[in-house]
């Protein structure tokens, strides 16, 4: 997936309040050398838009590659990282800087890209730039009946997870979908660790449930 080629609108490039819909944008000027993301988000709260900028560039591939985890799709999930920076930038002020800003930023990414998922009719994907999921046949090709069967296991894995119960649905997510460890889900949900260690063996006992009733 190459997201490097992407660089998302700012809320300086868009009206935040009209904007019914993502949108790219390409970005010209360059994020600021020095990057200290407390110091960035006191200045976009004392009034100056443009430098939320800094943490779209430096956020940005991030967010997408979570978001893309959970749709399997490209542009789906650079839609759904826009609305996530848009959301974030609407809620600023709430966030309580008691662990990094891309946490804080993935944990809204991966909630309104569970939305979507759950939105949308089941469907079988098969992995950007990796259509066999590195199973090949005999001649040194893809076997299309293994990239099918590759493909619809994650399918069935991404819907499994956006169909189990809060909190486990966020807690999977979060580890899996948006790489978090555990220190930082507990950090971002308010939870002891504790909490989401038995939250996330929890929802794995009952996403494996769920993918054994599939099979």
């Amino acid at each position: 997936m190459d997201v490097g080629r992407r660089r998302f609108a700012s809320p300086s490039d868009v009206d935040v309040e009209e904007r019914r819909g993502p949108a790219i944008a390409t970005i010209s000027a360059p994020a600021p050398l020095g990057y200290d993301e407390q110091a960035i988000v006191d200045r976009v709260l004392a009034g100056d838009r443009e430098a939320f900028r800094a943490l779209v560039e430096r956020e940005g591939p991030g967010v997408v590659r979570a978001c893309h985890r959970v749709l399997a799709d490209l542009h789906e999930a650079e839609d759904a990282a826009q609305e996530a920076f848009v959301t974030a930038f609407g809620a600023l002020s709430t966030w309580r800087r008691d662990g990094p800003f891309g946490a804080w930023l993935t944990r809204i990414a991966i909630r309104i890209a569970l939305r979507r998922a759950q939105r949308r009719k089941p469907v079988a994907w098969i992995e950007p730039g990796d259509p066999g999921g590195g199973v090949a046949d005999l001649a040194g090709g893809v076997d299309p009946a293994a990239a099918m069967l590759h493909a619809e296991r994650a399918g069935a894995v991404r819907t499994a997870v956006s169909n189990l119960d809060e909190p486990y649905r966020e807690t999977v997510a979060l580890r899996f979908f948006g790489e978090l460890s555990l220190a930082e889900i507990a950090e971002q949900t308010g939870r002891p660790i504790g909490t989401v260690k038995t939250h996330l063996h929890r929802g794995l006992v009952r996403l494996r449930t769920s993918l054994e009733g599939r099979a």
